[in-house]
């Protein structure tokens, strides 16, 4: 049999025990997940399986595990939330509906080439988002913990009903879930390095609860049914569509990020570099698969995939074995299932959701830049009691606006006008310099460089608002590589301010990529043939035989 592409690097051995070892890892996290976002156990366990399936087989990356993870469970969970509220018979499928259309969405984003730009977005909006994404997974397991369902408004629904929750909590179940947390916490390393911590939470608490509790005492999740899912038929409500497609952006999106910052840490780890279009087309895929059959949807997964690549795995065989090992549970062995506390599977997710939270960049925020902490943080809150999209966009923007005035400050050092020689740092060589002190003052030499964008303008206005005291100035462009539109029409005033003033204007612009540019601006047109120049010496000599003729 012959591999091609992905599939040619197996490692046989490795990708066998990376599949099963990610399979024990994923199976205490898909029960988490699946009934924390209400959709029921089966729900991850399918979702698991699908997604690691179809992502394995059509992604870009060799060694990328794929599954429901914390973020995303936390957008399925408030969609699910919201369209079973308003729609108590449809909203099941219209929920899963925009599964399928956030799976169209990261086709349509990998078909369109968009998969380098999806991660170009400051660290401190995706940590606060990501940070943000931990505090409200906590928040929602709060009251499983304690015994109670989960109050519906989302995280402000649990903290108001958090009195009530508390006075009615079971310590039975308390117990249990602080068990679980303390299992997971605080488990010497040597036992984690042999068996996933999440495993053994899972099965000594569940242990634990049949020995000293009745089973109808605690809330446990029951038997999951054999067999494949049901099929979920799309369904489309016209009254939600608008929300049905922002909440699809919303999930494509951060399934989108969420999947290709975990493939760049598996290039660090495996020397290979993942296609990025590839892997957005092939979560698509799988996303949409597991919207089709009513299972959560996923990304890309850190620790299953690290794990995976520690194991030994190299190909996507790794990822197809875990699959059919899960499936294998599901189909076979999902009576075991049944005696699981809820209790510990809010413990898990408590767990994850705790180790969300960017505890490194919050650490040390403060200490690297004032402004990233606050836009952190802002973000973070934004998340938690407003809205992700708020969030997201709002701390976008502030601190692309905070990058393009530093980056204004900085640029606009670059812009120079000189009529001496002495005391600038303007690059002339020594000859072009007595070029200089030979017109008197009478010359105006206006040297910009780097990349000029919009930010700059100003500058250039501001150093060219006495031009009517010069006879000639020479713009040279010769350092730039750049124009953006608004630079183009500063410069173009500038000019048209020098002309107005009786100033002959000279101009040295030899980058052919900035001099067509100028073009396009219908600059050159304002500067006759014969005063356009590609060389320093060349310019600063005609200049100054304008000024000087006894020169």
């Amino acid at each position: 049999m012959v591999f091609r592409g992905r599939f040619a690097d197996i490692d046989l051995k490795g990708d066998l025990f990376g599949g099963v070892t990610t399979a024990i890892i994923s199976l205490p996290l898909a029960l988490a997940f699946g009934v924390a976002s209400g959709a029921g156990a089966e729900a991850g366990l399918w979702g698991a399986i699908l997604v690691g399936l179809f992502a394995a087989l059509f992604g870009g990356s060799s060694t990328l595990i794929s599954e429901p993870t914390g973020p995303m469970t936390v957008i399925m969970t408030a969609i699910l939330t919201s369209m079973m509220a308003r729609y108590p018979e449809t909203g099941f499928a219209v929920s899963f509906t925009v599964v399928m259309m956030a799976g169209a969405f990261q086709i349509l984003l990998g078909t369109l080439k968009l998969g380098k730009y999806i991660t170009l977005m400051p660290y401190s909006v995706i940590s606060g988002f990501m940070s943000g994404i931990g505090v409200i997974l906590i928040v929602l397991q709060l009251s499983p913990l304690l015994g109670q369902a989960t109050p519906a408004g989302g995280v402000m629904g649990t903290l108001t009903a958090l009195p009530e929750i508390i006075n009615q909590m079971k310590i039975s179940e308390l117990f249990l879930g602080m068990l679980t947390l303390g299992i997971l916490f605080f488990l010497p390393t040597q036992y984690r390095k042999q068996v996933p911590v999440q495993l053994i939470a899972l099965v000594a608490v569940t242990l634990i609860s049949l020995l000293l509790f009745d089973r109808d005492e605690i809330r446990r999740i029951g038997v999951i049914a054999a067999g494949l899912p049901s099929f979920v038929i799309p369904t489309l409500n016209g009254e939600m569509f608008t929300n049905m497609v922002i909440d699809a952006l919303v999930l494509g999106t951060l399934g989108s990020i969420d999947t290709l910052l975990t493939a760049v840490i598996g290039d660090s780890l495996t020397r290979k570099e993942h296609d990025s279009d590839k892997e957005l087309r092939g979560q698509g895929i799988a996303n949409m698969i597991a919207g089709l059959f009513g299972a959560l949807p996923g990304a890309g997964a850190t620790m299953g995939t690290v794990t995976n690549i520690q194991i030994g795995a190299r190909s996507p065989l790794s990822g197809v074995v875990r699959a059919l090992i899960l499936a294998l549970v599901v189909l076979v062995a999902g009576e075991l299932t049944e005696p699981i506390p809820m209790a510990v599977l809010a413990g898990i997710a408590v767990y994850v959701g705790f180790n969300i939270l960017d505890w490194s960049f919050i650490q040390r925020a403060h200490k690297v830049s004032m402004q990233g902490m606050a836009i952190m943080y802002g973000v973070m809150l934004l998340t938690v009691f407003v809205d992700l999209i708020v969030a997201v966009g709002l701390g976008v923007f502030i601190s692309n606006i905070l990058i393009i005035e530093r980056l204004s400050r900085e640029q606009a050092r670059q812009v120079k006008a000189i009529s001496d020689a002495d005391g600038n740092d303007v690059p002339l060589t020594d000859s072009e310099r007595a070029l200089l002190d030979q017109a008197n003052g009478k010359v105006l030499f206006f040297y910009l460089s780097g990349p000029m964008i919009f930010s700059v303008s100003k500058a250039i206005a501001r150093q060219h608002h006495r031009i009517g005291d010069y006879e000639a100035m020479i713009l040279d462009l010769t350092d730039v590589p750049m124009i953006d539109v608004t630079v183009g029409l500063a410069l173009e005033n500038a000019i048209n301010d020098a002309l107005d003033a009786h100033c002959t204007v000279y101009l040295l612009c030899p980058n052919i990529d900035t001099k067509q540019q100028l073009e396009k601006f219908h600059i050159l047109r304002l500067v006759s043939a014969d005063k356009t120049f590609s060389f320093r010496y060349e310019a600063l000599d005609a200049a100054v035989k304008h000024v000087n003729p006894a020169s």
